[in-house]
């Protein structure tokens, strides 16, 4: 430096006090120590307005989210079948923005490591998932949104394996999970997200969710409602815009023993196969899904 500059140690106690601070903010998340880290540098002696900084990490919160979807499930086994995956039929980018839903920072477009494609077992992927953090209070503001793929035990991984990465502050959230043709469900309470993953079980019965049976209780077991074929927030047999017709049209719309492979959100056994009739159709689960016994009934998806 020149005149007036810093002596050297004073030059290395200052960059050091930096170094905390950084450290501080974006490794503990420490958002006290961002705001005191922005005063030092406008304020410290040696550096001046015209420095930059770049490459610092995102601010995240990680969730360890558990989910069972009711199409797929087996009560034989606890898993859900990845006949979508051992068919080649997953997409290898998300599919979550082409099916409606909205992301609140990155994840459009985001696609999942291939090698995630050859696991088999209890942790092959099943599908994609759509994941919300919710405001604590009321539930009704989406503050961060992160794509997901739910395995045949119900365990959320990200795209890239691991825990669920959401670009936001450390805090407190309710934790939302969606799926393309299932009605999504949301924690009654809030959980306290840090860097380090919190495990959010919304497979687990005892696990107060938001609203009257947002889940399915099977098997001791709680699942998202299956048979939302058609993009909305209910299932519905009959009527106007009903998930039933979406599933004969899909087919034909004639021949009721026609079938259509692919990977369709009318597929709601995610089996690869939207079928009208016959073992393991798609029609049926969405009867069990409004009750099993009176078609007029619908079921509204329990989201503030």
């Amino acid at each position: 430096g020149g005149a007036g500059s810093l002596g050297r140690p004073a030059q290395q106690a200052l960059a050091q006090q930096y170094t905390l601070l950084w450290l501080d903010r974006y490794l503990k998340d420490d958002a006290q120590a961002g705001s005191d880290f922005e005063t030092l540098l406008l304020a410290g002696q040696g550096i001046t307005s015209q420095s930059v900084f770049t490459d610092c990490p995102p601010i995240v919160v990680r969730v360890e989210a558990k989910v069972l979807l009711d199409g797929p499930y087996d009560e034989q086994t606890d898993l859900m079948a990845d006949g979508l995956r051992v068919q080649g039929l997953l997409p290898t980018a998300e599919p979550n923005t082409a099916a409606g839903y909205t992301h609140v920072g990155p994840g459009a477009g985001e696609t999942l490591d291939p090698a995630l494609l050859f696991v088999a077992g209890p942790d092959a992927v099943v599908d994609w998932v759509f994941l919300e953090l919710r405001d604590a209070a009321t539930g009704t503001q989406v503050q961060a949104t992160a794509n997901g793929l739910v395995q045949r035990d119900g365990d959320v991984v990200s795209p890239q394996g691991g825990p669920v990465v959401f670009e936001a502050d450390p805090g407190n959230y309710r934790l939302v999970a969606r799926h393309r043709n299932h009605l999504g469900a949301m924690t009654d309470a809030a959980f306290t997200l840090s860097r380090d993953p919190i495990p959010v079980d919304l497979s687990d019965p005892a696990l107060a969710t938001f609203g009257t049976d947002a889940r399915r209780l099977r098997d001791g077991k709680a699942l998202l409602w299956a048979g939302n074929a058609v993009f909305d927030n209910e299932l519905r047999y009959t009527g106007m815009a009903n998930d039933r017709d979406a599933m004969l049209q899909r087919i034909g719309g004639v021949v009721p023993t026609a079938t259509v492979g692919g990977y369709w959100v009318e597929d709601v056994t995610l089996d690869g196969l939207v079928r009208y009739t016959g073992a393991g159709n798609d029609r049926d689960r969405l009867l069990l899904g409004i009750g099993g016994a009176v078609p007029t009934a619908v079921r509204v998806e329990q989201l503030p």
